[in-house]
């Protein structure tokens, strides 16, 4: 097959050829690419602290926040880079991820790896000097997911359960960045919607893949559609019916001074159901990032469901 030479000054780094029809961008780019910056969204759980905490009305706490929001987009990074690293044989085989930079050749292992080095020193020094606890989650959450880029991901469900409590520990560092109480309904809820949206990746990932699938993810050939479909009803189930008690419970109404909050159930209903339909009518869910920025729909509901829990929450009781 036809290959063109990669630029001279990533071939200095590390001779390799360059998947043909992968665009030629500067290295700088391409790194900056493998950062994975449009999936920085699912960092956006970390201002669940400030919204559920009451302290949006508070300029220090959203500059804290929003602070906070920036170490875990640049741990994301350093995850996504050890990520693509270990799987780059695999994704050089996938029709879609064959084009990532470090799968494609654009991005040298070495580079990749030390970029990964020097981000995550600079993160971890920014989260424990925000706050001590803050910082230790940090840590624990970029160690959880580079071991994940190693043996977990090998392990049927072990696999899905540590992405979610990976979405759990960004939400419980949002809470402590701020010094707030977080309550475990939300972490609950956390784990079961990033639940839902690793087994909808699952079934993507089959479905798309084929026959082809186990040799891209050794993980998929203990999956089947069926068995995902099962687990995905389970999920769906759990998170609703998990969100609407949280709303009503009274732990809830005493502290936001309001039982207006179960009013916002449509909006995780309509959402989840129409992430259902894109799965399985659309053929999508391969990633929850770009479908929630490309559906207008969806990304209409998000919207309409964070105004309707702050309007609930710090508008008169």
């Amino acid at each position: 097959m036809a290959r063109h030479i990669i630029p001279e000054t990533i071939e200095r780094a590390e001779p390799r050829e360059v998947r043909i029809g992968t665009p030629v961008r500067p290295l700088a780019l391409s790194l900056v690419l493998s950062l994975r910056p449009y999936q920085w969204t699912k960092n956006l759980i970390i201002f669940a602290g400030l919204i559920f905490g009451q302290r949006l009305l508070d300029p220090s706490a959203v500059l804290v926040s929003l602070a906070a929001f920036a170490v875990f987009c640049g741990l994301s990074g350093v995850v996504y880079l050890i990520n693509d690293v270990a799987d780059r044989e695999a994704d050089s085989q996938h029709p879609l991820k064959r084009f990532r930079p470090i799968a494609s050749g654009q991005v040298p292992v070495n580079v990749a790896i030390g970029t990964a080095m020097v981000l995550a020193v600079v993160a971890l020094a920014a989260a424990f000097r925000l706050r001590f606890e803050f910082g230790v989650v940090a840590a624990a959450y970029v160690s959880l997911l580079a071991f994940y880029s190693g043996p977990l991901k090998h392990v049927v469900i072990i696999d899905v359960l540590t992405i979610a409590i990976g979405f759990a520990l960004r939400a419980a560092a949002g809470a402590l960045v701020l010094g707030v109480a977080i309550g475990p309904w939300l972490l609950i809820d956390t784990v079961l919607l990033a639940l839902f949206l690793a087994l909808s990746k699952r079934r993507h990932e089959l479905v798309l893949l084929a026959d082809g699938a186990t040799s891209h993810r050794r993980i998929l050939q203990e999956y089947s559609p069926y068995l995902l479909d099962q687990m995905i009803s389970v999920v769906t189930a759990s998170t609703l019916v998990a969100y609407a008690i949280a709303t009503v419970s009274p732990e809830i109404i005493q502290k936001f001074g309001t039982d207006k909050l179960g009013l916002t159930l449509p909006f995780p209903l309509y959402g989840i159901f129409r992430y259902l339909y894109l799965v399985h009518q659309k053929e999508g869910g391969g990633s929850p990032s770009d479908m929630l920025l490309n559906d207008r729909p969806l990304l209409a509901c998000v919207g309409l469901w964070a105004i309707a829990v702050i309007s609930v929450i710090y508008g008169p009781g």
